[in-house]
């Protein structure tokens, strides 16, 4: 009987593959990115079939060096991909059968493709994540630095994207350092998840041999085993962990982004931003876009459709392995290279923008002073909801007269209220009123340094740690 296949399932087949199922089946293409991490976890599983009797010692050193060899051809861009390379576990154990002969492939003795790029992609995320952590530490470093050069800054505060109540710019730039420490230590979390080895599960039902997988999985750079082989093969939550934080992180930066859109328009003024994190326009020469800013609300959208997906392919299949597992890497690796490519522009626009505190305090007006007159007659003994109505009636009139609160004869006040003195004047002062919010979290210059004193202790810890 002849072979006329040669992909590493050919021994129950007769013909070759049609090549519609190859551009359908084949994931090459898109998972050669994880030569490395299949490379090293190869040499690993050799090294613990050696420890388990089932290599030599000299067979397990010739299938190390061979698949050295391997990553150096890939390393330095010379590697020949194969006619019949399915994927990259096909293409790696082909080359190292090449270049050692066929005790190459003793390397699968008691190993599946099922456990074995289950394996690697783990493997691929914890790295991955790691950097990515990197990166967003770096942006939480650059939104503290304008924040500490900003916590008395006097600014618009906003709900419902209309003016509410002063606050300072670097009580606005911490809000968005929170919502990255919470994204910071959700990637921990993730990356504490992705740290469980499923190797020597086979392909579903375990390993004959005895391996010892917790030295295996220490050896590769995890924290333990999996428990049970049928869930170890099929479990992708690590992917979909690793999705959903992406998501809920580019959610924040939208965010993020659409303020900074918002106050570098030439419509409010706030915030200049430096021209090279800016693109023109092909037919206005006066544009300047803040395309940054806009590919991250884009890019949010796109994010949120890959958990979308997975979540969906995920949630009708039966128990174990099935070939839609495929279809965890696309939306992975790209939801990776959006991180990796998104966050250092967005570093460069933190690092560079420059805030116009004059135009900032020209966005204050009067009106966003009238809680601060309720509290005023709080502090005189009235009742917070009774306080609440006769501002009411004191803005309306002041919009009915447009007379600014501060210029409203106090006879009119009076009439309102018994309870205000002429004192009440004294409430209109920006400065008093952020400064009486000092309470922790609260806007006030001490409240905002004592944020940034312990989003430095923390960063510290991270750090160090």
């Amino acid at each position: 009987m002849t072979q006329s296949s040669h992909t590493l399932w050919a021994g129950r087949y007769e013909a070759e593959a049609a090549d519609s199922l190859r551009r359908l089946n084949d994931s090459y293409p898109f998972d050669k990115r994880l030569y490395a991490d299949d490379i090293a976890c190869s040499t690993a599983y050799a090294q613990a079939l050696a420890r388990a009797g089932v290599l030599t010692a000299d067979e397990a050193r010739l299938i190390t060096d061979g698949l050295a060899r391997v990553l150096q051809e890939f390393e330095a861009g010379t590697f020949q991909v194969g006619a019949n390379d399915e994927d990259i576990h096909t293409a790696v154990e082909r080359r190292l059968g090449e270049l050692i002969g066929a005790v190459g492939g003793k390397l699968h003795t008691g190993r599946s493709r099922n456990d074995q790029v289950a394996t690697d992609i783990r493997h691929w995320q914890m790295a991955t994540i790691r950097r990515v952590q990197a990166k967003v530490l770096a942006l939480q470093h650059a939104i503290l630095e304008q924040a500490k050069q900003h916590a008395e800054t006097l600014m618009p505060g906003y709900t419902h994207l209309r003016a509410a109540q002063p606050i300072t710019a670097g009580h606005w730039l911490m809000s968005f350092f929170w919502m990255l420490q919470r994204d910071y230590q959700r990637w921990e979390a993730a990356y504490d998840a992705t740290c469980t080895s499923p190797l020597g599960s086979g392909a579903l039902a375990g390993t004959p041999y005895t391996i010892d997988r917790m030295e295996l999985a220490r050896s590769m750079g995890f924290a333990r085993v999996s428990m049970n082989s049928l869930d170890a093969v099929a479990d992708r939550d690590f992917i979909t962990g690793f999705l959903y934080i992406a998501s809920l992180m580019l959610t924040h930066l939208s965010r993020f982004a659409e303020d900074v859109i918002i106050y570098s328009s030439p419509q409010f003024g706030y915030i200049k931003l430096d021209e090279r994190f800016t693109t023109g326009s092909s037919l206005m020469p006066q544009k300047q876009n803040p395309d940054i800013l806009e590919l991250t609300r884009g890019k949010a959208g796109r994010i949120a459709g890959h958990l979308s997906g997975l979540l969906n392919t995920l949630k009708g299949l039966p128990s174990t392995y099935n070939k839609d597992l495929q279809e965890d890497k696309e939306p992975l690796f790209d939801t990776a290279d959006t991180l990796e490519t998104l966050l250092p522009a967005l570093i460069g626009v933190v690092e560079t923008m420059k805030f116009d505190p004059a135009k900032m305090l020209a966005g204050l007006d009067e009106g966003m002073l009238a809680t601060d007159v309720a509290d005023y007659l709080v502090a005189h003994g009235v009742p917070f909801r009774e306080a609440h109505g006769v501002v009411g009636r004191l803005v309306r009139h002041s919009l009915e007269t447009n007379t600014p609160l501060s210029q409203m004869p106090f006879d009119v006040y009076r009439q309102l209220s018994p309870a205000f003195d002429e004192d009440v004047l004294d409430v209109f002062s920006y400065t008093t009123s952020i400064s009486k919010r000092s309470a922790i979290g609260g806007t006030a210059p001490s409240a905002v340094r004592a944020q940034i004193d312990e989003a430095e202790k923390w960063l510290g810890s991270v750090d160090q740690g």
